[in-house]
């Protein structure tokens, strides 16, 4: 056996999403840092051969999509990949090479893969080294660190280096959650394998083994909730944990799996009279054989997360990510249960009691729950972090956990930095750690850009033109796609909208002034309806509060009989402090009635209904804007949005965008009192927020994102330019110039978008 010793600043244990942006985090704020990965390829759950694709908060909130390190991969894997994302079994090795290539290219960043640790050294308090072998290679390592990164999932390090954890259910006694059984359990989520199957364009017979699970009886599928959502993908139902523990019988829990999964297609191919016509033309192409765990260790940190903690989203001085994903609670057993995961077993009711009491989010994660409380230079990553169970339920999601990896990563490089114990990143020190993250295109829903570096927060913003809201309304489009593709815009044209619950459209205004609002209506019934609608104030797009506590306007619309009415609604109303903020128009329940959606959205405007039990959500698949139109006109996309200090729409819509039908090429400019030297130039241009990463097609690359575009200063009396880009579909782009430059006035001009008519920026920084 060959043994080898290195030494470095920040060393991470696990290679999943978690583990990966901790590690590239770490090594690009400087910090020597080692990533150790047991398995072949990165990504854990979402590597190639697992296969479970990234979910995040966009898929309950509009606009909500992670940002930051996985937002570069995702964005980068849409732009290379041919493969369509579908829900579960599809991830190729193209996924493994993009993050393969952000490895390769990050200074700083040294890695090991297949390599498994098997022991911890402390000295202390502290982990001194770890001791990991390479499997097929005869090598041991002994690694040490000054800090280490737990995101194993499983708790491995910190379990060698002896932290309390967690394992199971708390009881409803110990914190009151929502979802928390009666009694303490050691009940975990189980874990999953997937398929991929292949139309061969013939019937393609299959028989199952003798080991296969048999299945004869279709109540097991439809009635217990293990829908047939998709016959050419796995499922994530195909689940088991207990009675097998999801560490140590983790071979046993991928057999039982192998043996469910070749039975659930034998069910498919040969005994359900729907699907056997379904499939008769597919053969199965891969069976997963790595099981994705969704639970087992959470280890105990300086502060431990409950669900009260994200139901009233709370807001923590030490805020480094957000989660937005439902509290889903998987079923102990999962096949081995009488049903399937409750949201799954009542149909996906988007207002049962069990829905609204699951709904939450976005909300705020703090720094501490990746603190580990008992060791002194180990944090945590991943769905081990120290959460209650009814938590985990939401924050372990892939893209939530890539986002509390880049922030762990973040903050040990910056203790690197500044020679910091663990304990001392609070304060002044957690709120720069903040701000590196906001600079490093992170999002975080109650802190906002405040960098006194940066220059551009001091500057006179103006623009070549500024885009107006009128309203839209069904007969619009979205001919660039960039929004929805032509399958959703056309599915939502066909799509039946009666007033089932009270309905809502966000608006942001500009000045706190609405002379008329028209809503396109139609009346299915044989009768005038009347409706009555309102206007009231919001702090941001997911206040889904039903009663914000005031109300600007109200009235009673008549509807008169017919389809596609624009009802006008003269409120003449005026706020003078109301300005540059959201209201919500809402029209109250009237099955008879038709709201309609738009035919596009207009960026930044969110629609939400009432789910019952106070509170909103997010209308249909996208939330995205109704057929409004409103005067006078809004000007809510001004050049001063980019140094709004927010990079998405929020408590406004943070963004810039021009007049389409200016034809004077689309610029934004800086302007300072006196003379600045800029070495640096970064900007968060517009696109690959507004929906789950699944939305997005193969090699796409957004509409509303700049593609050229040139960066220019006025030295002497000339405009000279500084970067003249081509090709862009990256969201972050930072450029170092070459030389530094001295000038009082800078621009950017969009030369053109991959589609937008309009061109946008959403911020930005001059260093």
């Amino acid at each position: 056996m060959k043994t080898i010793q290195q030494t470095y600043d920040v060393v991470v244990c696990g290679g999943g999403l978690a583990g990966f942006c901790a590690a590239v985090a770490s090594a690009r704020h400087g910090a020597r840092t080692c990533l150790i990965q047991d398995r072949p390829v990165f990504g854990g759950n979402s590597s190639s051969e697992i296969r479970v694709t990234p979910h995040g908060a966009a898929n309950f909130h509009a606009y909500g999509r992670e940002t930051g390190i996985i937002s570069e991969l995702l964005i980068e894997e849409r732009a290379v990949n041919h493969e369509k994302i579908r829900e579960n079994g599809w991830t190729n090795s193209v996924w493994d090479m993009v993050m393969y290539d952000m490895a390769v290219r990050t200074p700083n960043l040294t890695f090991h893969l297949n390599t498994s640790v098997l022991s911890v050294q402390m000295e202390g308090e502290k982990i001194r080294s770890v001791r990991a072998v390479i499997a097929n290679a005869e090598t041991e390592l002994e690694i040490q660190g000054d800090y280490f990164i737990d995101s194993t999932g499983d708790g491995i390090v910190a379990d060698l280096a002896g932290c309390e954890w967690r394992w199971g259910s708390e009881g409803k006694k110990e914190f009151g959650e929502p979802h928390a059984p009666l009694e303490a359990s050691s009940n975990t989520m189980g874990s999953s394998i997937h398929f991929r199957a292949k139309d061969m364009g013939r019937p393609v017979p299959f028989k199952a083994p003798s080991w296969a699970v048999q299945h004869e009886d279709p109540d097991y599928f439809y009635k217990q909730g293990r829908t047939f959502y998709d016959t050419e993908s796995g499922f994530w139902w195909i689940e088991i944990g207990i009675p097998w523990n999801t560490v140590y019988d983790n071979e046993t829990i991928r057999h039982e799996l192998t043996r469910h999964t070749l039975g659930i297609w034998d069910w498919m191919k040969n005994h359900d009279p729907a699907l056997k016509e379904q499939t008769a033309n597919l053969a199965l192409d891969w069976i997963g054989q790595v099981p994705g765990k969704r639970e087992s260790r959470r280890i105990l940190g300086q502060y431990f997360m409950t669900e009260h903690d994200i139901q009233n989203r709370t807001v923590f001085p030490d805020e480094i990510a957000y989660g937005g994903w439902f509290v889903d609670l998987h079923t102990p057993g999962g096949l081995l249960a009488e049903t399937a995961e409750p949201a799954s077993a009542e149909g996906y009711s988007e207002t049962s009691d069990y829905a609204q009491k699951s709904y939450c989010g976005p909300y705020g994660i703090p720094f501490r729950i990746m603190v580990s409380k008992d060791v002194r230079n180990l944090m945590m990553a991943g769905r081990n972090v120290s959460v209650t169970h009814a938590a985990l339920g939401t924050v372990r999601v892939m893209s939530t956990t890539a986002l509390m990896g880049q922030a762990a990563g973040t903050g040990l490089a910056y203790a690197v930095k500044h020679k910091l114990d663990l304990d001392e990143l609070t304060g002044a020190n957690v709120v720069n750690i903040q701000q590196h993250l906001l600079r490093d295109g992170c999002f975080l829903p109650n802190y906002k850009n405040e960098d006194d570096h940066d220059l551009a927060r001091t500057a006179t913003i103006s623009v070549s033109s500024s885009a107006m809201v009128h309203g839209v309304g069904p007969e619009n489009r979205d001919y660039t796609n960039g929004f929805r593709s032509a399958e959703q815009q056309q599915l939502r044209k066909q799509q039946a909208e009666p007033l089932t619950h009270m309905r809502a459209q966000w608006i942001a205004i500009e000045q706190g002034t609405i002379d008329t609002i028209s809503i396109c209506l139609s009346n299915t019934s044989e009768q005038p309806q009347r409706i009555q609608a309102s206007i009231v104030p919001v702090d941001h797009i997911w206040d889904y509060r039903v009663e914000t506590g005031e109300v600007y306007a109200q009235t009673e619309l008549i509807v008169p009989v017919g389809t596609k009415q624009w009802v006008e609604w003269k409120l003449n109303w005026h706020h003078s402090s109301a300005e540059h903020r959201y209201v919500r128009l809402q029209i109250e329940a009237n099955p008879s009635v038709e709201w309609h959606s738009a035919g596009t959205v207009i960026p930044g405007h969110v629609s939400a209904f009432d789910m019952g039990g106070g509170k909103m959500r997010r209308y249909l698949s996208d939330g995205g804007t109704l057929s409004y139109r409103i005067t006078p006109a809004q000007s809510c996309f001004g050049g001063e949005n980019v140094v709004s200090g927010v990079t998405r729409p929020h408590q406004y819509t943070n963004v810039w965008l021009s007049d389409p039908s200016d034809p004077v090429p689309p610029f934004i400019e800086l302007q300072w009192q006196e003379m600045q030297t800029i070495r640096e130039v970064q900007t968060v241009f517009p696109g690959h927020i507004y929906q789950e990463y699944h939305k997005y097609q193969p090699f796409y690359r957004d509409p509303q994102c700049p593609k050229d575009y040139m960066i220019e200063a006025f030295v002497g009396d000339t405009w000279t330019t500084l970067v003249h880009m081509e090709g862009n579909y990256q969201r972050l782009v930072r450029h170092t110039l070459e030389h530094p430059v001295q000038t009082d006035r800078l621009r950017i001009v969009i030369l053109a978008t991959n589609g937008d008519p309009s061109a946008g920026v959403y911020e930005v920084r001059c260093y």
